[in-house]
């Protein structure tokens, strides 16, 4: 049993991280450093909520590929057969790979925030990665789900594009700013016009909509998978 599960382990890896992959991930890499480094050379002050919007396009541009292109690259892999071809087998794939997708976005968060404590401000590590996983866990999963409908991994990169968009603009146009709506929440950047009291209910109600949210994503991008005819073609 152990031996099967270090072995499926080891196989999703390799899937995860295709070919495709070092590219988001030199693009998040590069794109915290390129950050870290105006911020190290400005006169501006930074705080631990600024370190928070730093991390989040690297967590995103890291979490992209493995969400969005892991059916694309079981087709060019000639497996989606196999894995479609054994009742209910597609599900326990998809689903591990997942898991060990957050798992492994978790402690590369982790290694981005002591890195940001060590080069700029002191920064609760633990709690840095576990609160940027709530917009990266639903963007991972806005992935998956659109992944099991277009079956493209370049299309589906432009859904996500847009679907990122229309949040930022609404963030940025007020409409959903210090909501619990706003996926973008920052949790260490309170108003100072807002009693702590009500900033922690709005962060607390935000923590718990896109969770939930994100677990419906993954049960509609589950659902999809059953439509087996349609990722044979």
């Amino acid at each position: 049993m152990t031996q099967t599960i270090a072995r499926l382990t080891g196989y999703n890896l390799k899937v995860i991280f295709g070919n495709r992959f070092v590219y988001f991930f030199g693009a998040s890499l590069l794109f915290y450093l390129l950050i870290t480094a105006i911020n190290v050379f400005s006169t501006d002050v930074v705080t631990v909520s600024s370190v928070y919007y730093m991390l989040i396009l690297p967590a995103l541009l890291f979490i992209f590929f493995p969400t969005v292109f892991g059916i694309q690259n079981d087709a060019d892999a000639r497996i989606l057969e196999i894995i479609f071809g054994i009742p209910n087998y597609r599900y326990k794939v998809y689903l591990i790979r997942l898991v060990i997708i957050l798992i492994i976005q978790w402690f590369y968060m982790m290694f981005l925030a002591a890195l940001s404590g060590l080069l700029l401000i002191q920064t609760p590590v633990a709690e840095m990665a576990t609160r940027l996983m709530v917009p990266v866990m639903f963007f991972g999963m806005v992935g998956f789900a659109f992944s099991t409908v277009i079956r493209s991994g370049s299309g589906t990169i432009v859904v996500l594009i847009a679907v990122g968009l229309l949040f930022w603009i609404l963030t940025n146009s007020g409409v959903a700013e210090n909501s619990y709506w706003n996926v973008f929440l920052n949790p260490f950047a309170k108003p100072d016009s807002m009693s702590e009291q009500v900033w922690e209910t709005i962060v607390q109600r935000n923590r718990t909509v896109y969770p939930v949210t994100s677990l419906v994503l993954l049960l509609w991008g589950m659902l999809n998978l059953q439509k087996r005819e349609k990722f044979m073609k």
